[in-house]
């Protein structure tokens, strides 16, 4: 069902997106921006979600074994407050190894500055319309 979902919802969201593009009033609606930024938001969660169960497992051990690598207990006991904290998320089987992509952080900070000044922008494009239509 979600499958189904997503194979036409991600279409139909991506033509209402895109369609501002093709025509070049993108520049003018604070709409779009708003959407943009709820897009990146939603982006966000995904990329959280993607690092956070980036070799998930039970047994870490058992998922660097899967990565191919090395699992160093010691090293993980040492700095288990690394993979208790919210960001940067890490998952590391040894000190030389993460099993959180590398793309995943700078994701998670880029993503939601992107999204606050989209909506920043979108609010400025509603307050100059707005004191243009009052004139």
């Amino acid at each position: 069902m979600v499958a189904l979902l997503v194979l036409f919802l991600l279409p139909l969201l991506a033509f209402l997106w895109s369609r501002p593009l093709f025509s070049g009033t993108w520049r003018r609606s604070p709409g779009w921006f708003a959407w943009s930024a709820l897009l990146l938001l939603v982006a966000t969660g995904v990329t959280y979600l993607a690092g956070s169960l980036a070799g998930a497992s039970l047994d870490p051990e058992e998922a660097c074994h899967g990565a191919g690598q090395t699992y160093d207990e010691a090293y993980r006991r040492a700095n288990f407050d690394e993979y208790a904290q919210w960001f940067p998320l890490h998952d590391k089987c040894h000190a030389g190894y993460d099993l959180v992509p590398a793309w995943v952080n700078p994701a998670l900070a880029v993503l939601p500055a992107l999204a606050l000044l989209c909506l920043a922008y979108a609010i400025r494009l509603s307050r100059v319309r707005g004191s243009k239509e009052e004139r």
